[in-house]
């Protein structure tokens, strides 16, 4: 009786399954006794055409050198680690190491042969057995291989029917070429190509997959069936990543990318760990990379204090710290929980560190930055060196609400802390400030501009010692309380989805490069500078919220389209918002020694008339006045003009009445 096909399939891939599930060793010392067979063959064959005949040795010494080129052979793959190999995954890279480990092996024979005095082993019989080992050996790998990925069954313990995932890979090189690699040892994906965006890539071929343009795409697809495309493009193309996104989101695929190469060489991730796309990896512009030793200046062997070090910028500010190795890091924040996380994490971080000699100090100080007592003792105990204030209530209309509170910490902590800093002697203060104090509309905005002409009037000062600095820049991506997180827990929630207003725009950086660039810029203040971070392009709130709807594998609902998933509603600006931001209040502005950052000169108050304002301010705050706060921010705030929620935000023009002049 014939078997039926189907029986035959199922015959072979059992038998097939059963040759891959044999122990490691087991398969090891087939595949070497393979290769001596094929080896042995090979020098008896280069033997007999060089006679043409059955070769025979004539006597025990020819017989002994003949013997020993397969031998030699067998030792120079296993010095090379060619067995190590996966028979099944040898690529290009596998067939020029056999090829390699043929011509040293072979080389050693011939310098063995030669120095015995040849016993009839003539020089043409050497070049032969390195061609027909070379062919012989890379065959086997290569006809095993393909017998073994045949039919898809190709990973032990799977059911016959498992066909792995054909994937393309956008991006052909070394992260692609990488990740080519790793997913043919996994059981989930099959790559069938690649898709670059770079001409001279076209058509070339990398590990053994072509190379094709964009533009092949469809045909791509349809053809093979595609059902992923991973994106193997570094975090810090994020204009290439926005562009292929688009292009992509057109085809019926699911499109990953891999995890930052910082995560795949610390460990935490594999190569293979490709997850979903995610806004992070399309917003904010592509950073450069830091200036090293302006990370270093203000911060190497020095002691650190960093205010509101439990927050967002905080924590990210002292993660950053630590690598430019402090003699100390003391870490102030009046939120408990807050200040224990981040010192469990970097106490951690510390005692993982390999040179136990440079690690820092840690001090965690729970308190206010408007204890003036706890600001001058902690200075003092801590010799404190460098500054950088990042403490403040940050959220627009929670701090609307609560005007009296929000004015008292973000400006009167901000002034303890510059006055700390002045009278014992502190190298640097750098204030962590927003584009929100740029021509404010809001009490959160106004208080933050009230902390820069603070730190501006000290240093305009002819006796003072402490260089202040502030660094000015927008939103931060995912921050606590960010529009990112609201709109990925409202789409987790079903939508709907709030916007106030569809043509609101903001700025957005991500938190570790804010980080990395208020250092740089606070080490290169020389005083009473106001650093402003080019933030890039501004980008459409209701943008945003419709790319995080589509990312999250949702469609939107219109009108038009009453079968999509989650709506978008419009609530209207809230008190104080406007539709845009802005990052300078003059024109009075020229670049630094980082690219990234601009420097600009801006009006301020003499010390004398502006302490006389923060008391009037201090009084009416006691008093709870809101009309006298209002009247005092008029008068210190250029361009401060707060807008109720019915008026929108078009961009004010400066009513600075007070009289000012510019640091130079």
């Amino acid at each position: 009786m014939t078997k039926s096909s189907t029986a035959i399939k199922q015959e072979v891939a059992s038998f097939k399954n059963w040759l891959l599930e044999l122990p490691r060793y087991t398969k090891r010392t087939l595949l070497v006794a393979s290769d001596l067979a094929i080896l042995s063959l090979a020098v008896w064959a280069a033997m007999s055409f060089r006679y043409s005949t059955f070769y025979v040795p004539s006597d025990w010494q020819e017989g002994l050198l003949v013997a020993a080129a397969p031998v030699i052979t067998i030792i120079i793959f296993f010095w090379f680690e060619l067995y190590r190999l996966v028979t099944r995954f040898m690529g290009y890279r596998g067939t020029l190491r056999i090829f390699s480990c043929i011509g040293l092996a072979v080389l050693i024979w011939a310098l063995i042969v030669f120095m015995s005095g040849q016993y009839g082993i003539p020089r043409t019989v050497i070049l032969t057995y390195a061609i027909l080992s070379a062919i012989g050996i890379s065959a086997s790998r290569q006809i095993a291989g393909l017998l073994l990925r045949s039919m898809g069954i190709n990973i032990p313990n799977l059911p016959l029917d498992h066909k792995r995932k054909p994937v393309l890979i956008y991006g052909a090189g070394q992260m692609g070429a990488r990740l080519l690699r790793a997913l043919n040892h996994t059981e989930s994906y099959e790559p069938v190509g690649f898709v670059d965006q770079e001409p001279s890539m076209w058509g070339q071929y990398v590990g053994g997959y072509k190379v094709y343009r964009p533009e092949k795409l469809d045909a791509l697809i349809e053809r093979r069936g595609v059902e992923e495309v991973l994106l193997a493009i570094p975090h810090a193309k994020r204009r290439e990543r926005r562009e292929i996104h688009a292009h992509l989101e057109r085809y019926p695929v699911t499109i990953k990318i891999l995890p930052d190469i910082e995560e795949i060489a610390s460990g935490r991730v594999g190569i293979t760990d490709t997850r979903p796309i995610d806004v992070h990896d399309l917003l904010g512009r592509d950073p450069v990379p830091p200036n090293s030793d302006l990370l270093a200046r203000a911060i190497l062997g020095k002691s650190i204090l960093i205010t509101g070090a439990g927050g967002s910028v905080g924590s990210e500010l002292v993660r950053q710290i630590l690598k430019q190795q402090p003699s100390r890091i003391v870490l102030l924040d009046m939120t408990e929980v807050a200040l224990y996380e981040i010192e469990l994490e970097i106490s951690e971080a510390i005692a993982n560190q390999n040179n136990k000699r440079l690690a820092p100090e840690l001090i965690a100080v729970l308190g206010s930055t408007l204890d003036d007592d706890v600001i001058r003792h902690t200075i003092s105990k801590y010799e404190i060196q460098t500054i950088y204030h990042a403490a403040a209530y940050k959220h627009v209309p929670l701090v609307e609400q609560n005007a009296f509170v929000g004015l008292s910490n973000n400006t009167f902590g901000c002034a303890i802390v510059a006055e700390a800093a002045r009278d014992l002697g502190v190298e640097r203060v750098v204030l962590i400030s927003t584009d929100k104090a740029v021509r404010p509309t809001n009490i959160m905005g106004a208080s933050k501009r009230l902390s820069e002409l603070i730190l501006q009037a000290h240093a305009s000062e002819e006796d003072v010692s402490t260089i202040f600095t502030m660094v000015r820049f927008g939103n931060v991506l995912d921050s606590s309380g960010s529009v990112v997180r609201r709109f990925r827990n409202q789409i987790e929630a079903g939508g709907p989805v709030t916007v106030t207003h569809p043509d609101v725009t903001r700025y957005f950086m991500s938190i570790p490069e804010a980080a990395e660039l208020v250092i740089q810029a606070g080490a290169m203040a020389t005083g009473g500078e106001v650093f402003v971070l080019d933030m890039g392009e501004p980008v459409k709130i209701d943008d945003l919220a419709r790319l995080m709807i589509r990312l999250a594998g949702f469609e939107l609902r219109y009108p038009d389209n009453s079968d999509g998933d989650i709506e978008i509603l419009y609530q209207g600006l809230r008190p104080g918002e406007k539709l845009y931001e802005e990052l300078l209040i003059g024109e009075n502005t020229r670049g630094t020694e980082h690219l990234r950052i601009m420097r600009s000169d801006e009006p301020f108050l003499p010390i004398a008339e502006l302490a006389a304002e923060l008391e009037a301010l201090h009084q009416a705050i006691q008093a709870r006045d809101k009309e006298a706060i209002q009247d005092i921010l008029h008068r210190t705030v250029e361009g401060y003009t707060p807008r109720p929620l019915s008026q929108p935000s078009e961009g004010s023009s400066s009513n600075w009445a007070s009289a000012s002049r510019t640091l130079h």
